[in-house]
Formats: structure tokens, C-alpha cells, sequence
């Protein structure tokens, strides 16, 4: 990835069976191996929203990692909105849940 490429942020909302499958860690792993910043967390209606800064491409391939998730994880939905970039994120990290 180019050092120079725009920087996007958007919010992914993930749907289906996505807690207490290690989704979270597996989103965390990926959005590092990929350069992404931001959060994943837990919702209280049992959906995951992650939060992710980096560039175009990198936030597809991510998204897709998303789509796959974890072994034991069942996603049936992704929700996508365009988002401001947020400065304070210099990595990813595991939010706790509301």
C-alpha cells in the first residue's frame, strides 16, 4: 500500500451470529494484518460494529474478511456507511461493548 493513498473511513455493521465466536479478535487480526485503524465492539442488540480508517483497497479486503469471519461465525448482513476519518485512531483496537 502506497503511503501516499487517501485515507477513507466507514463503519461496518455486522449482522448474524457474530458474538461469543471470537469475531471481534478475528476482525482485530485482519484490520492489523491489512494497516486499518479504528474499533471493533460488541452491540447490545448482538450485531458488531467496526470502525475502519485506511486505504480504498484495504477496507474492501477487509469488508470481505468481515463477510467470511471466523469459523464458528454466521454473517448474514454487512451495513456500510461512508464516515469521517477520526485522528484520534493510530491502530485497532477491541472496544468494550455499552
Amino acid at each position: 500500500m502506497s503511503k501516499t493513498a487517501a485515507k477513507i473511513a466507514k463503519k461496518f455493521l455486522v449482522k448474524g451470529r457474530v458474538q461469543g465466536v471470537g469475531y471481534r479478535y478475528f476482525a482485530e487480526r485482519w484490520a492489523s494484518q491489512l494497516g486499518v485503524f479504528g474499533y471493533v465492539k460488541n452491540l447490545w442488540d448482538g450485531n458488531v460494529e467496526t470502525y475502519a480508517i485506511g486505504s480504498s483497497a484495504a477496507l474492501e479486503e477487509l469488508k470481505s474478511k468481515l463477510y467470511e469471519g471466523p469459523r464458528s461465525a454466521r454473517v448474514i448482513a454487512i451495513e456500510e456507511s461512508d464516515e469521517p476519518v477520526d485522528a484520534r485512531y493510530s491502530r485497532f483496537m477491541i472496544e468494550e461493548s455499552l
